[in-house]
Order: structure tokens, then sequence, then C-alpha cells
């Protein structure tokens, strides 16, 4: 009887193990925003940006580095719509001109250069400003969020609506505003790994501005937690081609952006 057992035994762990692996298969998950009612959350955005411009055959390069800090409290979740009051409480950027550095930090207004000083106006003003947005279920705004600068749309992202596994795909589109032209960004999320705590994503993306003088495209890869539906890190690059004008030239402008973004 014993040999009989320990003849089977291991056909008995093959099975198991082809059982868990068709459950697996065929378990997906299901991602809705769904964000703790009255939980304050806290995202943390830092950027990286090199410009290369071309003025009347001369090259010339602006490095930027910006970070923000901004809260947000879903004060009411059901399953059609949440409503989230948020603020960006804290804005810092360091610039190279030409050789110049030039700061400016909302938490430490003294060391802000003299040079920017009359340029952070509206910058100030974007700083504590309480504001509220409304989603629905699956991350689309019901409600536009009249606040600049907001990072709100880092973390909540748009969601598909069928269940996802390893390999699936959903896209969705994005405008937003570079340099005072406007640009249409379309993601693509390709599902990477699949954890009970974390659905792990690749992103890819083509821009396209409203004048064919604005090109480029976006990767990178983010973290989203099933409970929350929202996003709790990512990396993405962004690489820009665009010419603008200024004092009656034309400046064929190259971006490079590297962001970082830590939700908790």
């Amino acid at each position: 009887m014993k040999k009989t057992i320990r003849r089977f035994a291991p056909v008995a762990l093959v099975l198991i193990a082809l059982a868990t692996l068709s459950f697996m298969a065929k378990d997906g998950v299901t991602l809705r925003l769904k964000p703790q009612q009255g939980k304050t959350y806290t995202i943390t955005s830092k950027s990286n940006t090199m410009m290369m411009m071309e003025v009347q055959g001369q090259s010339m390069n602006q490095s930027q580095g910006m970070e923000f800090r901004q809260t947000f409290t879903p004060k009411s979740v059901t399953d059609k719509e949440i409503l989230i009051e948020t603020q960006v409480d804290a804005i810092k950027m360091s610039m190279s001109v030409m050789g110049q550095k030039l700061e400016y930090d909302s938490e430490h207004p003294e060391k802000t250069s003299p040079l920017l000083a009359g340029q952070t106006k509206d910058i100030n003003a974007s700083v504590k400003k309480l504001a509220t947005a409304k989603y629905d279920a699956l991350g689309n705004v019901i409600d536009a969020l009249d606040l600049d600068m907001s990072q709100l749309g880092a973390a909540i992202i748009q969601l598909p609506e069928k269940d996802v596994t390893k390999g699936s795909k959903w896209n969705f589109s994005k405008e937003q505003e570079v340099s005072g032209s406007k640009i249409n960004v379309d993601y693509t999320y390709t599902v990477t790994a699949l954890t009970k705590k974390s659905v792990e994503v690749s992103i890819t993306g083509t821009v396209k501005g409203d004048t064919d003088d604005i090109s480029g495209k976006y990767e990178g890869t983010a973290s989203i937690n099933p409970a929350t539906g929202m996003v709790t890190n990512s990396s993405l690059k962004s690489n820009m081609s665009m010419t603008i004008s200024q004092q009656g030239f034309s400046i064929p402008v190259t971006m490079v952006v590297n962001t970082t973004v830590e939700v908790k």
C-alpha cells in the first residue's frame, strides 16, 4: 500500500501543478477605481527634462528638474462615481540655461532666483488651491479638475472594462498642453505580470500635436494596485520633437523627459 502511494505521489504533484496553472490562466483581475474613502493619498512626481534647440544655426541646451507633491482625499466612493478633493502641496524647480542655474521652491520662497520672481505667479496660484474632481469606476473624468499643474492623472488612469490577465492590452487617449501647444497622446498598456498586490504593466504611447510640427513617443512601466485601481508607482520616458515660433524665428526643439511617480 505504501509503495502504491509513493508510486502515485509524483503523478499527484504533477496534476496539482497543472491544475494550479490552469486556474492561474483562467483567473483574471477586474480593475476598478475604488480608493479608500476618507484616506489621504500623496503623489510625489519627479521629472528631468533635457531640451535641445537650434537658434540661428547655434545649438542651445536647457535642463530642468521639477518635483511635485500633491495630496488627494476621496470624499465619496460608490460603484458608479468617486468624488475626490485635492491640492498641490509643493513644487520645486531647478533650471540650467546657458550655464546659469535658476531655482524655485514654493515651500522656501527665499530660495527662488530673482530672475524667476516675476514669472512664478501662476505657479504660486496653483499651490494650496483646493479643488475637486469626479470619476467613474473606470477612471473616466465626469467633472473636470480646475487645478493647473495637477498630477492626479499620474495616479488615476483609464481602466479596461474587461478582466485582465498576463498579456492583456488596453488603450486610451489623453490630451495635454506642452509649451502652449495641445498634444494628444495615445497610450497602450500591456500586462506583464500579476500578483495579489500588483498588476505590472508596460506603457507605450505616440504623440501627435495640433500641427504637423509636433510628434513623439512614450515608453515606461507602472504598477497598479488591484484593490484600489490606482497606480502606485511608474517610470516614464518621453521623446518629443516640435517647432516653436519666437520673435519671428522658427526654432526646432527636441525634448527628452524622464518622470517617476510614487503614490502612497
